[in-house]
């Protein structure tokens, strides 16, 4: 299977996907580059499925990917709840345009 590296090793990359996770769940909308976005995307929805099966268990493995233990309460008491019907899709990929630096294209990353 494929998986964007973006040009680092694989501990700083699982970091920086980590720290991205925390703060989508926590600011519930990040800036950040299109691919960044889309494979945050994939772990976020993720989380959320954890968050929706609520258990011990499922609070213990997300606990183990995220950072933060506050990013982990809201995930379990404010976010799943929100989502109990929906069959994923939890989060959008909203196109925002070059960055001014270097030109990358941008994105904001949000929960539905």
């Amino acid at each position: 299977m494929a998986y964007r590296k973006f040009g680092r090793s694989s501990n700083q990359r699982r970091a920086m996907l980590r720290n991205m996770v925390t703060s989508l769940i926590l600011a519930e909308r990040i800036e950040t580059t299109e691919a960044k976005a889309k494979t945050v995307r994939r772990i976020a929805d993720k989380m959320i499925t954890l968050g929706k099966r609520g258990d011990l268990h499922a609070q213990r493995q997300a606990l183990s990917y995220m950072l933060d233990e506050d990013a982990v309460y809201k995930l379990f008491h404010d976010i799943a709840p929100k989502y109990e019907d929906r069959q994923g899709g939890y989060t959008r990929v909203l196109k925002k345009g070059p960055r001014r630096g270097d030109s990358a294209p941008m994105a904001i990353l949000e929960l539905v």
